[in-house]
């Protein structure tokens, strides 16, 4: 038995020896505990005692066996009693009860929330009083004997109520210093009973599995975590329930958090009493730990590779030498020329592709930097379509993602490149290739690419990824997708491969949103609407920034001209006069960020948008630094 559980036996135990009644509910309204002598009082069956128990379920229980006689509403009576329980007032009452004896109610808030509620039998002390006023003229030695005994048990009384308070105060200091402990941890820390119900919880489930609620004491852990991720823990907790304790990981469905857990039987007097749960958020751990493997799997295999390419590649040296001189010959038979190029050919072919197994062996570092995702897609998608011809058709796709991301982009431009020439070469003429980018939560940013071919083969499906593995017959190296594969793990990532109407890539990158900050400056503010004007200034100054203003494209140039220290523009597309803000961009040389209201299919609104740096208004103060960000990213030097 733990230290812990003996001692909150121990209090259990000296709480059922007093004689008062005793129940404690938390500040969400749930049972924490009822003594021994509360239960007798009140008739209470087992079930109304467990933890976690409502205290509107005790409270109708209590109605419903007429212990506040008889009440008109049963449902009002309730919800009443349960709004003066949240609005929870320290106070002392006597009631009698349906079965004529008299109590008295003393109630005590708890530090951290909830309350403790001592109840105790007045009735003898009650029919004392009576009995002294109706005979205080004569007082009879039967009178005098029954005060000597009141006495005698009001000393007792006071001693139990001395004992009572210390408990009182011990149990809230535990309560106050178990829940500050708990609260603090960056981890979710739970106890189920016997029926897989959470009798405990220091409310950081949502933390560790976003979507979840906090609010589970009393539910059972079906109800608390959903079926999805019910069904991959239930083999581990029925085990720790038959005290086999487990650690175990598991990828939380709805947030594709990675979640590890571990289950400790909770044992006392050899037989397990439930189970303490210990879960915590590992997706990065887990994203750190796929690339560290990568990068000892590259250096095994150059280790591996090296010594055989440097022997190879003499070799090859050798044999395009001896072919070059063979080439030159006179008096050759006829077909050897033939042989001599074929040879040739495939010799440079052989050291090409030890330049790609170099590529793929050698140190390569995984290196992020701030990206803003639109504006590499668009960078993407002119770098690839000359390469797909008249009969192929590229569309790119964003869900939401548009934002300033830690990424190599050198290495996700090569990977994205390497599987959009792989789509073109798989699809027939007329085909499309799409590539999508998406955000899932707060943990993965997802590219995707899909042709309209026919799809990967079976083999391929297994396969592909492994180095040498081709469908192109000799036209093929099969490094392509084994490097793309190679590429994504030093990121941390995964890839998948399926099909579903043609054949689908999916690449999953740790999510990571760049801290990208800039420093406060000048900026030009050129909007020729007053109102607007004054409310985008006060978000820019808000952001530490001096502003200048302009309504003009005239205005605003006539300020570049004559103001070295602008750091920024920020400017309308539709401006007073002829000029757009347009014309503006193309006569500064500083950081310039073009904002609209006008519709996206608007030439204007579709020419601002390609350059990178752009706002659709109304926009916010996190879109507002986003695009100034952007703007200083695309005009700096590469």
């Amino acid at each position: 038995m733990s230290h812990a559980t003996r001692h909150n036996t121990m209090i259990a135990a000296g709480l059922n020896l007093i004689q008062q009644a005793m129940s404690i509910f938390d500040s969400d309204l749930k049972l924490v505990l009822i003594n021994r002598p509360m239960q007798q009082m009140f008739n209470l069956p087992d079930e109304m005692i467990e933890p976690g128990v409502s205290f509107e379920t005790v409270i109708r229980f209590l109605a419903e066996a007429g212990e506040y006689g008889e009440v008109d509403n049963l449902d009002e009576f309730v919800a009443v009693r349960a709004r003066l329980a949240r609005a929870f007032e320290p106070h002392y009452m006597e009631r009698t009860r349906a079965n004529g004896r008299v109590i008295s109610v003393e109630g005590a808030p708890l530090p951290e929330g909830g309350w403790v509620t001592v109840y105790t039998d007045i009735t003898e002390i009650k029919q004392q009083e009576a009995l002294l006023r109706a005979r205080s003229e004569v007082l009879s030695e039967q009178v005098l004997a029954r005060s000597e005994e009141l006495a005698s048990t009001n000393r007792a009384l006071a001693s139990s109520n001395a004992m009572l308070e210390e408990t009182k105060h011990q149990l809230t200091q535990m309560e106050a210093r178990t829940r500050l402990t708990t609260q603090m941890m960056p981890a979710h820390i739970a106890h189920l009973d016997l029926r897989q119900r959470y009798t405990f919880s220091n409310r950081r489930l949502q933390v560790v599995m976003p979507g979840s609620t906090d609010d589970i004491v009393g539910l059972s852990a079906a109800d608390a975590l959903g079926s999805a991720t019910y069904a991959v823990i239930k083999p581990h907790l029925e085990r720790a329930l038959k005290n086999e304790p487990s650690v175990f990981e598991f990828t939380h469905h709805s947030s594709s958090r990675r979640i590890r857990v571990a289950f400790t039987p909770d044992v006392a007097e050899d037989h397990v009493q439930g189970v303490y749960v210990l879960s915590m958020d590992v997706t990065e751990e887990t994203q750190t730990r796929v690339a560290l493997q990568q990068t000892r799997r590259r250096e095994m295999a150059a280790q591996l590779t090296s010594g055989l390419a440097h022997d190879f590649s003499n070799l090859l040296t050798i044999i395009l030498g001896m072919q070059g001189k063979l080439q030159k010959m006179k008096g050759l038979p006829s077909d050897a020329e033939h042989l001599i190029t074929a040879t040739l050919a495939a010799a440079r072919r052989g050291g090409g592709l030890l330049h790609r197994i170099a590529d793929m062996t050698g140190p390569r570092t995984f290196r992020p930097i701030p990206v803003t995702l639109s504006s590499f897609l668009n960078e993407l998608e002119t770098m690839a379509t000359p390469t797909l011809g008249g009969d192929h058709s590229l569309k790119i796709v964003q869900n939401a993602t548009d934002g300033i991301y830690n990424l190599d982009a050198g290495m996700l431009q090569d990977s994205l490149l390497n599987l959009i020439l792989n789509a073109r070469d798989a699809t027939p003429p007329g085909g499309q290739i799409t590539l999508t980018a998406r955000a899932v939560q707060d943990t993965w940013l997802e590219l995707e690419v899909a042709d309209t071919g026919s799809g990967f083969s079976e083999r391929a499906l297994e396969q592909a990824v492994q180095p040498f593995f081709t469908t192109k017959g000799g036209e093929g190296s099969g490094l392509g997708l084994a490097m793309v594969y190679d590429m994504t793990k030093l990121a941390g990532g995964d890839i998948r491969l399926f099909n579903n109407e043609g054949a689908h890539v999916l690449l999953r990158l740790p999510l990571r949103l760049a801290d990208a900050h800039i420093p406060a400056g000048l900026v030009l503010l050129v909007e020729d609407s007053d109102d607007l004007r004054a409310s985008i200034r006060d978000m820019l100054v808000a952001q530490g920034h001096l502003v200048l203003e302009a309504t003009s494209v005239h205005e605003a140039e006539a300020l570049l001209n004559s103001v070295p220290d602008i750091a920024y523009v920020l400017a309308d597309i539709q401006l007073s006069g002829a000029r757009t803000g347009l014309d503006l961009a193309a006569f500064t040389d500083r950081p310039i960020t073009l904002m609209t209201s006008l519709p996206a299919s608007d030439p204007l609104h579709k020419a601002a948008s390609a350059r990178g740096a752009f706002l659709q208004k109304p926009f916010n103060d996190t879109a507002l630094h986003a695009a100034l960000t952007t703007a200083v990213q695309i005009g700096a030097p590469s």
